[in-house]
């Protein structure tokens, strides 16, 4: 009966010839060389830019798949493969006769026995052209492709996309995304062991895979079948025998690393190509110490109710990303973990007053010691105040910045010109969302224009830059931009030199000798009603910004940059210092080409110190730009031995007087020395005179009186039926020689004042001019409208 069976088919082999060679032919001649991988879908796989594993995504068919090349692929691996699956590959041309008769006998004759007799060729042609190989048209049609891509293709390009395409369990295919998964390796690392694993999977992926129910027993069976036999030709390999009866370390897909999620994600988003690796710019290394940082941190402040933070680290150099923490959690749904934070436009409060100061000095508005006045003011109506609702008087430019100190911000943005303020640099710098600057006016100093930590980050890595704009990249393959001037490098250094000398929160647990060798630019900034927290820093090579808040907005009054962001971001960057050395030269170091230059100041005034100034700092200024000139504030007098009192010139007999240096202080900044609890000695009276502190002749800069009250160009309402009761303060500066001011309203005296002191007016509705003029003549006059409103 057998014997029958077997001539029948035998016979049908034969009738089926013709068939085949037909088929074969018009195979060869009518159908092009197949581009085997060209329309196969593969995981978009991301690497850090050390080739750690950052995350592997699925394919559109849902499977893992990662194109290697086969010069990648272990050798041992590759030959392991071969030898289970077709040891005659290189020999054949697509298909093995003598194992499809011997398979056929074993199906005929088995008992049930099977035997596979697909050569790697035809395995595939299975699997790139999808056939159902179980019946005997589709063996055939396996068979006729299998010549095909013989015929077309050679085998280096087979072998490649054979195992490129091989199924190892699950929804896993290819060795490149079988060594990732299971073994957490690129297949070009597989030890003996591990390659030996996977060369055997692809015959019986569903039974042989590992965390298969019948995984360990098939697994090992399987495996010491292709040891023996590649014993038989690697002998001197013995040692794998008792390596292979260890326990081996499998992963399986749950185990994928998912490092950096909102980093990634966006590049999926982006991604148009994602057969190959995308190399990004992040330090896995970094990326971890960072997610610590903020998880470690976030635990301390649980009780202030701390739940979510980001933390953005640049190295300004090269503009790359080095890490990116989006929130807190990127699978905590209750503080919305999975929106990147770092994109997110919120208030950014004080962060942006750096480059106010830096606008001012290119606009030769300041230099680091110019006296700012931090003193109540009215900007066409905005009435700014300061975060402790106090003013500290006169105050350097450099201290007013690190204090944050808002009125002389506000005041230096509205002395910038309108081409090149804080609201242009702002959207020349590419700044999202922006409104009209008509919406903002001044409070874009305070933090109304919203700006997201990335945006910060490139903007503190501008002055990192010397003030040259670059875009942020997040990939080894992204271009590197030379970027646009946006400050001078002289504007930029100095801002960066001024915010260095701020104190860290735990200054007292740092010595000085660390903080002046390895300094920090640091600014912070606190939102409108509490919502967000932030600090930037430029430090060696970095610039680090870390934002503290919620997502949701909620207000809490924890919130508070140097309180809440602050001390995270220098923990950060204690333990990023701890694994780096000192940087051999940073955006700190002065280099030949900036145009400054140091002389001494005066300590007091700011301004170049004179032969009378006690006391000297070293001080720097760009030339023939910033507004430096000789301090008039300290002068040597005579005094008088009997009486104290000031003589107006150096008597004959010097043995009756002896000169003393005296601060001589126009009468606004004395007055805001006052206000500020820090009073000033005023300079004796000159004899003969009944008041005190008159200036000397000789220190007469002819300046006149300055009207501070009212302001330019505001429009003064009055109630009808209240005329009587509105008043106006009438107030300006002068020179404390000037002991008088005249007022005049149109051409009416209304009364005489003392330099910066109020005189009160009543006034009546309709135009009005206004002059305030001294004892020598000199005036300053406003044009004032009052308008009478029900």
């Amino acid at each position: 009966m057998k014997a029958s069976l077997l001539f029948i088919f035998f016979r049908c082999l034969l009738k089926t010839g013709a068939v085949l060679l037909g088929a074969f032919l018009l195979v060869i001649v009518l159908v092009p060389k197949p581009h085997l991988l060209d329309e196969t879908s593969f995981s978009p796989c991301y690497v850090d830019r050390n080739s750690q594993l950052l995350r592997l995504g699925l394919a559109e068919d849902d499977r893992y798949r990662v194109y290697t090349p086969l010069e990648k692929i272990s050798p041992q691996l590759v030959e392991m493969t071969l030898l289970h699956e077709d040891r005659y590959f290189h020999e054949h041309t697509g298909f093995n006769p003598v194992a499809l008769v011997r398979a056929s006998w074993f199906d005929w004759c088995g008992n049930g026995r099977r035997l596979g007799a697909s050569t790697i060729t035809m395995q595939l042609a299975r699997l790139h052209y999808h056939l159902n190989t179980r019946t005997v048209w589709g063996k055939m049609a396996q068979i006729i492709a299998a010549i095909h891509l013989e015929v077309h293709c050679s085998k280096h390009e087979i072998l490649e996309a054979y195992l490129n395409l091989a199924p190892y369990g699950r929804n896993i295919e290819g060795v490149g995304a079988a060594s990732l998964i299971y073994f957490g390796k690129e297949p070009g690392e597989l030890s003996s062991v591990e390659a030996m694993t996977l060369a055997v999977i692809p015959q019986s992926p569903a039974r042989r895979a590992p965390g298969s129910i019948t995984h360990d027993r098939a697994l090992q069976k399987a495996r010491d079948i292709l040891l023996a036999q590649w014993l038989e030709r690697h002998p001197e390999d013995a040692r794998l025998r008792s390596v292979l009866a260890m326990p081996l370390q499998i992963k399986l897909p749950r185990d994928l690393p998912f490092h950096a999620p909102h980093l990634v994600e966006e590049m999926m988003m982006n991604e148009t190509t994602p057969r190959a690796e995308t190399h990004l710019t992040v330090d896995l290394t970094l990326q971890e110490l960072l997610e610590r940082q903020v998880t470690e941190y976030l635990t301390i402040r649980k009780a202030d109710g701390f739940k979510n933070a980001c933390a953005l680290l640049i190295d300004y150099r090269t503009m790359e990303v080095r890490a990116a923490v989006g929130s807190a959690d990127f699978h905590n749904a209750e503080i919305h973990g999975q929106v990147n934070g770092l994109k997110a436009q919120r208030s950014p409060g004080s962060a942006l007053k750096p480059f106010i100061y830096a606008l001012a000095l290119d606009e030769g508005l300041i230099h680091p010691d110019t006296l700012l006045k931090d003193a109540p003011a009215s900007f066409d109506g905005y009435d700014p105040e300061n975060f402790d609702h106090n003013f500290a008087g006169p105050v350097r430019a450099r201290d007013a910045l690190i204090q944050s100190r808002n009125v002389p911000a506000v005041d230096l943005e509205s002395r910038l010109d309108p081409r090149r303020n804080l609201y242009t640099l702002l959207r020349d710098a590419g700044i999202r969302r922006l409104q009209p600057e008509s919406h903002y006016g001044l409070t874009v100093a305070l933090g109304s224009a919203e700006v997201s930590p990335e945006e910060i980050g490139t903007l503190y890595a501008m002055l990192a830059n010397r003030g040259v704009l670059r875009p942020l990249r997040r990939t080894l393959d992204d271009a590197v931009d030379p970027g646009a001037p946006m400050l001078s490098p002289e504007a930029s250094y100095l801002t960066l030199d001024m915010l260095k000398d701020g104190a860290r929160p735990d200054a007292i647990n740092v010595p000085i000798l660390t903080s002046a060798l390895r300094p920090i630019a640091w600014k912070t900034g606190t939102s409108f009603s509490y919502r967000d927290a932030w600090s930037a820093g430029v430090f060696d090579n970095y610039v680090l910004v870390v934002w503290v808040g919620n997502f949701d907005g909620t207000i809490n009054p924890e919130f508070v940059g140097r309180t809440a962001a602050a001390p995270l971001l220098f923990s950060m960057i204690d333990a990023l210092r701890a694994r780096y050395p000192v940087p051999a030269e940073t955006c700190f170091t002065l280099t030949p080409d900036l145009n400054l230059r140091q002389v001494d100041l005066c300590a007091v005034s700011g301004m170049i110190a004179g032969p009378n100034c006690p006391h000297t700092v070293k001080g720097w200024f760009i030339p023939c730009k910033s507004p430096i000139a000789a301090c008039d504030v300290h002068h040597r007098v005579w005094i008088d031995n009997l009486t104290g009192l000031r003589l107006p010139s150096e008597p004959e007999n010097s043995t009756t007087a002896h000169p003393e240096v005296c601060e001589f202080w126009p009468s606004d900044l004395a007055k805001l020395f006052q206000a500020a609890g820090l009073p000033r000695m005023a300079p004796p009276a000159i004899a003969g005179q009944t008041k005190s502190a008159p200036m000397i002749a000789s220190h007469d800069t002819n300046k006149g009186p300055c009207i501070v009250s009212p302001k330019k160009g505001l429009i003064y309402h009055i109630r009808v039926g209240m005329e009587t009761d509105e008043i106006l303060n009438l107030e300006a500066t002068a020179e404390t020689s000037r002991e008088q001011l005249h007022w005049f309203v149109d051409a009416t005296y209304l009364g005489a004042s003392a330099p910066s002191t109020a005189l009160l007016w009543k006034p009546q509705p309709g135009k009005h001019l206004i002059r305030a003029v001294d004892d020598s003549g000199r005036a300053d006059s406003r044009l004032v409208t009052v308008t009478a409103v029900e």
